[in-house]
């Protein structure tokens, strides 16, 4: 653990304390810490970290708030433009759901946690809805366009959200590795499979469907 404290900017106590958090976060232990140990690694005095956080619960809570907005960002950031097809937008937004937990793991995790619902569970539920709101929107936009089945949409959106959050969960703790399961591409290969069962039969040669515009 590094031990040296991080400067900051007089008036940005709370953006220190979060950026710092987000470091500690990323480390072995998780979000282990204390806030005492967290004010030292932000070079703050122990007392100072109250007037934004007043227990670890509050700054456990805007980490995953702000993990559910990066999340957002990671999504749409990887739906390609048109012409691609909603398949490939859906393929490709998947991955990124996939990597992002891959590449973040502890947030990831602590995003879904019992300890970051304790002190913000509404908000919490509004900010992930944010996130699954780019699936929604892109399911909604496959029924439309005669690409995926007929359904409720949030049915679609809730079954393929448990896949594609197993699907991560287990690629964190290295269970879709050929040790495990004998394939090289099992988290390629669930997502493939997710999409098969979501979408619309169509007769062979058919086109995939286009994003409108």
């Amino acid at each position: 653990m590094n031990d040296v404290p991080k400067p900051y900017h007089h008036g940005d106590l709370r953006r220190a304390m979060l950026d710092t958090a987000m470091d500690m976060l990323a480390e072995d232990n998780g979000w282990q810490f204390t806030l005492r140990e967290l004010a030292r690694r932000a070079g703050v005095s122990h007392t100072a970290s109250y007037k934004h956080f007043p227990d670890k619960a509050a700054l456990l809570a805007e980490l995953a708030l702000i993990g559910f907005d990066k999340l957002r960002v990671a999504l749409l950031a990887a739906r390609p433009p048109a012409p691609s097809s909603l398949r490939d937008q859906f393929l490709e937004m998947s991955r990124a759901y996939v990597r992002f937990g891959s590449a973040n793991p502890n947030l990831y995790r602590l995003m879904f946690s019992a300890d970051a619902r304790a002190a913000a569970s509404e908000r919490l539920k509004e900010h992930g809805a944010a996130a699954l709101a780019v699936l929604v929107d892109l399911i909604e936009e496959g029924q439309r366009a005669g690409w995926l089945r007929k359904r409720e949409v949030y049915e679609q959106v809730g079954a393929g959200w448990a896949q594609l959050h197993g699907v991560t969960l287990l690629t964190i703790d290295g269970l879709l590795g050929p040790d495990v399961i004998r394939s090289e591409h099992a988290a390629e290969a669930a997502l493939q499979i997710l999409l098969e069962g979501l979408e619309a039969v169509r007769e062979l040669g058919a086109s995939p469907a286009r994003r409108p515009g």
